[in-house]
């Protein structure tokens, strides 16, 4: 099990910003995705974005041109910037890892966006 430790969820005003951030620690094979999902209560978790390892991004639709995601592969780090915040972002991020074969979660961390 690679533990995922995830912080910079919050309470923001819609149209407010927030930065999340997620490390693994461990030895991790450089080969991997690591993304975030989110997840609102009595629904599934949805994918937000994720970046391959080579760089590949890809995001949901509600959040192009929001949202951003980039890594620090030295650092087994992953970051979101989740700018121009709306109400209806209001969920529990996830941060996820996966490796060929398995996938690791983060711990999660609620973002409420208030209007």
């Amino acid at each position: 099990q690679v533990p995922l430790v995830e912080s910079g969820g919050g309470l923001v005003q819609a149209g407010g910003s927030l930065r999340l951030s997620c490390a693994a620690s461990g030895n991790i094979f450089k080969i991997n995705i690591m993304g975030w999902y989110r997840q609102t209560p009595g629904n599934q978790r949805d994918l937000v974005a994720a970046m391959t390892s080579g760089g590949s991004t890809n995001y949901a639709d509600s959040v192009k041109g929001r949202f951003t995601i980039s890594r620090d592969n030295a650092r087994n780090t992953v970051y979101l910037q989740m700018n121009s915040l709306k109400p209806e972002d209001t969920a529990v991020y996830y941060c996820n890892l996966h490796i060929v074969g398995s996938d690791y979660w983060g711990q999660g961390t609620q973002v409420t966006v208030s209007s």
